[in-house]
């Protein structure tokens, strides 16, 4: 008991002088994670519906060479980002470019640490999301895509105004998830000098040499900024599902209901029934 009341007290002291360097942390967290996220979607929905563009044998030698091409440079991305540490790709962007560039591109300043960490969280999230766009799109029926053709559609309205809308709605958990995550892993750009959550954390502990409290503040910041972000994107999710509940229609203005509806009668017709009843 006695180490809870001074683990509390300990934060309430930490969160009196460096509230405001802590809310500075989570703004640049939230701010960074936000942008990269979107630029990661566009960068993703480019890449998979650039990996899902059909060709035939009948095609021209130059189309099915260039999308092969283009698959195959995807498909290189995809792998390279999705299977190094963010971590290292920070380090290798951050301070690759100026050595291979010799230094002509630099990241000097705090301008450029924000380019450098938002140029690598956004190329991460692009990598995980291209495979999450692809799969949304070979998920749609198949039979949408014919239909759409049927009525006159080429390739590009079939994706805009059939494909992709449906793609969009079966992937919105998976942006949500590489959001989350971003949240979180923002964290690793310390490395390049990024002053974000996580290194606010470690520059308090560098003042006041209280690991625990801090962390412990560090943890509840996360937590929290992960839980309103899960509670608006389910809110999203519900938005675009639109009503849960539909009126079906009892009767059709246009049509008679099945039963009630008969040929009018001819006159010669009820001129033989009337003599069949004389008979």
């Amino acid at each position: 008991m006695d180490k809870l009341v001074q683990l509390f007290s300990d934060i309430e002291g930490l969160l009196a002088k460096y509230s405001g360097f802590y809310l500075s942390g989570m703004g640049k967290t939230l701010i960074l994670a936000t942008s990269s996220t979107l630029i990661g979607c566009v960068i993703g929905f480019i890449c998979g519906i650039l990996q899902t563009i059909p060709y035939v044998r009948t095609d021209s030698f130059a189309k099915r060479f260039f999308l092969r091409l283009i698959r195959v440079v995807t498909r290189i991305y995809v792998e390279v980002f999705r299977g190094t540490p963010m971590v290292l790709q920070a380090v290798f962007i951050f301070y690759g470019l100026p050595y291979f560039s010799n230094n002509s591109v630099q990241f000097s300043g705090m301008q450029g640490i924000w380019i450098a960490a938002l140029i690598v969280v956004s190329i991460n999230t692009g990598a995980y999301m291209a495979e999450s766009v692809r799969g949304g799109i070979i998920s749609i029926d198949p039979g949408q895509t014919e239909g759409a053709k049927a009525i006159g559609m080429n390739h590009y309205q079939t994706m805009m105004y059939v494909v992709l809308p449906q793609a969009l709605r079966n992937i919105m958990p998976q942006i949500g998830n590489n959001f989350i995550i971003n949240l979180k892993d923002t964290s690793v750009m310390f490395i390049i000098g990024f002053t974000e959550f996580f290194a606010t954390h470690r520059a308090v502990v560098g003042a006041t040499f209280q690991y625990f409290p801090s962390a412990t503040i560090e943890m509840m910041g996360y937590l929290m900024m992960t839980l309103v972000a899960s509670f608006l994107l389910r809110w999203m999710e519900k938005k675009m599902d639109g009503a849960s509940s539909y009126e079906l229609v009892q009767t059709d203005a246009l049509t008679m209901t099945a039963g009630t509806y008969s040929l009018p009668k001819k006159p010669e017709d009820v001129a033989e029934r009337n003599l069949e009843r004389k008979g």
